[in-house]
């Protein structure tokens, strides 16, 4: 009787782990297009606010990235339930911002200008931590990713740098001027990072 290895190829260990990934993610594209799709199905009662907006294309862009950056976690040689734990987490996230900056019912609120400014604080926190969790991803893909994509570059810290601080100030700091403004920064920024790192994977 053939005894079964210890271990499956790191290949087909990640090939099975991103499927179920993959099922996550798709709800959060899911929620936010069917949620988009609300300003052309009711255009006289759902009105658009640049900071709730901002958000909505900041990560719906976040996803599709993630997607795409996620294949370098085929070069890991050891997969553990912790980590496919983590990876599940991380996609769950996404579910959850999803999920706030599109809520099931909007009838005891007066538009999402006054649901975003109600519900501002959870998704800045949640926000927060998709950053920080961010940050532990890059770590799990080892020290020669780092090295390919970030070691001569200033933009993965200050990414995450000014990212947190700014969400952190959008705990704090109820202008509307700056919700505005750091909607369009991350936007922005986000489109730069991707255009400039992650075009081609390496």
């Amino acid at each position: 009787m053939t005894e079964l290895p210890h271990t499956f190829p790191s290949g087909e260990v990640f090939t099975h782990v991103r499927i179920i990934i993959g099922m996550v993610m798709g709800l959060s594209v899911s929620r936010l297009i069917t949620g988009l799709t609300r300003f052309v199905q009711h255009p006289g009662r759902e009105q658009l606010y640049l900071p709730h907006i901002g958000w909505v294309l900041f990560l719906l862009l976040f996803i599709i990235h993630f997607w795409w950056f996620e294949f370098a976690l085929t070069r890991r040689t050891n997969w553990y339930f912790a980590i496919y734990f983590f990876l599940l987490f991380y996609a769950g996230m996404f579910v959850a911002l999803s999920a706030v900056l599109f809520p099931d019912r909007m009838d005891e609120y007066q538009g999402f200008r006054d649901y975003f400014r109600k519900r501002r604080n959870a998704f800045y926190v949640l926000l927060l931590i998709l950053l920080v969790v961010d940050v532990i991803d890059t770590v799990l893909k080892g020290k020669a990713y780092y090295v390919t994509y970030y070691y001569d570059s200033w933009f993965y810290p200050a990414r995450q740098g000014l990212l947190i601080v700014g969400a952190l100030l959008g705990l704090m700091w109820q202008s509307e001027r700056y919700q505005v403004a750091f909607a369009v920064f991350a936007l922005t920024f986000q489109v730069l990072w991707i255009a400039s790192l992650f075009e081609v994977l390496r």
